[in-house]
């Protein structure tokens, strides 16, 4: 095992991200910022503040850093914050009324649908599967070159993917994965970018000049999902006797514990859009911003190493056991999602009066939490803006308040698939880093760019060789 890693300003660069502004930007400049990056609009107070309350082209917004107010907003006093109309503008089209951006009862009846689909028992069935994931991109990559220069960013996004063919939908996606993938980021790119406008709250018909509708990625999605769901209808209607265990067949068959109603179709191909969309993607740039990082810290990175070939020697396959033997991958990508949260920005209406710790909130105030900033904060983490994985190595790891990291959200509407995301994403690092070392592309000028989740700008080019 390699030595204890440690950190130095010399041994440790800071990963990139932007320089916070001195003071917040004026509402031209601030419509700009949100137009072409909006974690770049963040100022210094921001990260230093535990509760920053401004007004401007937005209303009044108050953004929220004590863990504590925190807490308040998405669990003690939950229905007193609603989605706002910026956040259902921007997913909708794309995501439908499914569980990501559905409200109220309608939320309620899903979210008990399909939380069955998620227990750790119902995952863990799903490790066989995303182990062969994870071997068909040994076997996609082995034939390369050494030194070749690759995309991690489409790649990870391609191997995500396939773990979704593999668990969700075994019917396939009824489509080229490549083309899927590149509808995808397409979508994300487009709807993703906060038209100057749609800030405003400007009525719809109010062309948006200079931004793109994404109508071709929706028609796209659409008859896609409407393939696989007719393709698994047929195939459970043809083989009636025969077991299964994809989540698309669950999807299909859940029901309601409280009522046996089930999920009509345009729900369930709203769920499916939110599984590939927010699933695939959000869990292939953790990996994408995992394998960066290493690639800053090869002292970490031989850590990690050594710790992948002794558990996962003589081809020993994955098991709940095995991940719980791998704590410095799993703190690499606990980490990795702390510097780049894949929702970078959360965001809720109140709907009437609070008081958050103290301090008033006017009913029809903006409450953002915003784990960009929440997770680099000076009053609430050491080091915040360096990459420190050992701070999630145990012991270390209980000291984190639960309100102070929020990858996955908090409250009744955390992400229902966290934990085969999880699951996930340790299984592809650690077969990845047993077979390849992957180094940043000399030259290459990263820089993490929101577009409804956060990716790096122009993909992640790194040089690929065998180990």
């Amino acid at each position: 095992m390699a030595d204890s890693f440690t950190a130095s300003p010399r041994s440790n660069p800071r990963p990139a991200a932007p320089v916070p502004l001195r003071q917040p930007p004026g509402p031209i400049s601030f419509l700009y910022g949100l137009w072409r990056n909006p974690i770049a609009t963040w100022s210094k107070p921001s990260f230093e503040e535990l509760l920053v309350e401004s007004e401007g082209v937005m209303g009044r917004v108050a953004l929220v850093n004590d863990p504590l107010a925190i807490r308040h907003v998405f669990v003690d006093n939950v229905a007193n914050y609603r989605k706002d109309a910026l956040q259902m503008r921007v997913l909708r089209p794309g995501l439908g009324n499914g569980l990501l951006t559905a409200e109220g009862d309608d939320w309620r009846m899903q979210r008990r649908a399909l939380a069955p689909l998620f227990t750790p028992r119902a995952v863990s069935e799903f490790l066989g599967s995303m182990s062969q994931s994870a071997h068909w991109l040994v076997q996609r990559w082995s034939p390369l070159r050494e030194g070749r220069r690759i995309d991690v960013s489409s790649e990870m996004s391609r191997v995500t993917l396939d773990v979704l063919e593999r668990t969700i939908f075994p019917a396939g996606l009824a489509r080229d994965p490549a083309a899927f993938a590149s509808a995808m980021g397409a979508y994300f790119e487009t709807m993703g970018q906060l038209h100057p406008l749609d800030v405003i709250d400007a009525p719809d018909w109010v062309p948006r000049i200079g931004k793109r509708k994404p109508t071709a990625e929706l028609h796209f999605f659409e008859e896609a999902v409407r393939d696989m769901i007719a393709a698994q209808t047929q195939w459970l209607k043809d083989h009636p006797d025969e077991p299964t265990h994809d989540l698309m067949t669950r999807l299909l068959a859940a029901r309601d514990p409280q009522t046996g109603e089930g999920l009509d179709e345009r729900t369930v191909a709203a769920n499916v859009l939110t599984f590939v969309g927010a699933g695939h993607e959000t869990t292939a740039n953790a990996l994408t911003w995992s394998l960066y990082l290493l690639s800053l810290h090869p002292q970490w990175r031989a850590e990690v190493e050594a710790e992948v070939d002794d558990v996962l020697s003589a081809d020993r396959p994955f098991t709940e056991d095995t991940l719980r033997e791998l704590p410095r991958v799993r703190a690499t990508i606990e980490e990795a999602l702390r510097l780049y949260p894949p929702a970078a920005s959360l965001s809720r209406e109140a709907i009437d009066a609070d008081v958050l710790n103290g301090h008033p909130i006017r009913a029809g105030t903006l409450v953002i939490v915003a784990p960009w900033v929440l997770h680099r904060h000076k009053k609430l983490w050491e080091r915040p803006d360096y990459f420190e994985p050992q701070r999630f190595m145990p012991p270390q790891r209980e000291s984190i308040d639960r309100f102070a990291y929020l990858p996955f959200g908090a409250g009744p509407r955390v992400c229902i698939g966290m934990g085969f995301a999880m699951q996930e994403a340790i299984i592809l690092l650690s077969t990845i880093v047993r077979y390849f070392r992957l180094d940043l592309a000399p030259g290459h000028v990263v820089e993490p760019i929101m577009r409804i989740t956060l990716r790096p700008k122009g993909g992640m080019p790194m040089l690929l060789r065998k180990r």
